[in-house]
């Protein structure tokens, strides 16, 4: 038996290295450099201690990066969620061609988010205008990825419809584990659909929604992509978030050791984020 077990610790070693070297050794090398005013080119920089961390806080490029990505990560996570458990409850009902629309419903999860935002793009650019100019439709007839006001809500669009594919599909085994007989039992107590809901559907999903609210704001908050493809950070900087910044600041702006502080606050932000959400919907589920 105490071989068998040394051979299982054997076996996770190639893991734990690969672990430290792609992950664990680049953080810390960001937080060494986080220390610094290296410019990311050569090798001459001095040691700065906490400086770059105090002037993050009185950086108002930094502030307004991630007041939109907050903003950005709230409303994405709440509108996910709703509509994947409405999708997902649709889908679990007994209609025909359910397993057509289920793989329909998924479909967005395996296409690149480049791609995805790339053809949103055109779409806003090109074929949502000519749309509203020919229906008389002004909210259309603009591409509202110009506009600083609208912008997020493009992105935001964009997002939901990509991010509803893969927490659909969790509802879904969340919702086939519940028996039948259950369903069955309130029907013959006369509850109505929403108390059916309220007391037993939601309750014996908590696990998969407390999942699924995690994953979507921990994705929300480190939006990227999208960004890129649809904006670019802009109008202006309207929709920077904070991994746009970090990425055209550190690699593109010559602040390498300024926006490596930013990505350790980043890192601690989104952890702490993503504890409190795992004690607050667990604790609930205990509740529940």
């Amino acid at each position: 038996m105490n071989k068998r077990l040394t051979a299982f610790y054997w076996m996770t070693v190639p893991a734990v290295l690969l672990f430290f070297i792609f992950l664990t050794l680049p953080a810390l090398q960001g937080f060494y450099y986080s220390l610094t005013n290296w410019n990311g080119f050569g090798h001459q920089y001095h040691f700065v201690g906490f400086k770059n961390y105090v002037n993050l806080f009185q950086d108002d490029n930094v502030g307004n990066a991630y007041w939109f990505t907050f903003k950005f990560a709230i409303v994405v996570t709440i509108a996910i969620n709703v509509l994947s458990l409405l999708i997902a409850l649709g889908l679990n009902a007994k209609i025909r061609f359910r397993n057509f629309f289920r793989g329909i419903y998924f479909l967005p999860n395996i296409l690149s988010v480049l791609i995805v935002g790339y053809i949103f793009n055109y779409l806003f650019s090109n074929v949502f205008t000519i749309w509203g100019q020919n229906l008389g439709i002004t909210s259309l007839s603009t591409n509202i990825l110009g506009s600083e006001q609208l912008a997020w809500v493009g992105v935001v669009i964009v997002a939901v419809w990509q991010g509803i594919a893969f927490n659909t599909i969790l509802y879904l085994a969340g919702l086939q584990t519940i028996p039948t007989s259950l369903y069955e039992a309130s029907n013959l107590d006369g509850a109505g659909k929403w108390r059916e809901f309220w007391s037993i559907t939601f309750p014996l999903i908590a696990p998969f929604f407390t999942i699924n609210m995690v994953l979507a704001m921990k994705n929300s908050l480190m939006v990227f992509d999208q960004i890129v493809a649809l904006t670019n950070g802009g109008p202006g900087r309207a929709t920077q978030s904070i991994s746009h910044l970090i990425y055209t600041g550190g690699f593109r702006g010559g602040e390498f050791a300024y926006q490596s502080a930013n990505s350790v606050i980043y890192f601690i932000v989104i952890a702490m984020i993503s504890i409190l959400q795992l004690r607050f919907l667990q604790r609930r589920e205990m509740d529940n």
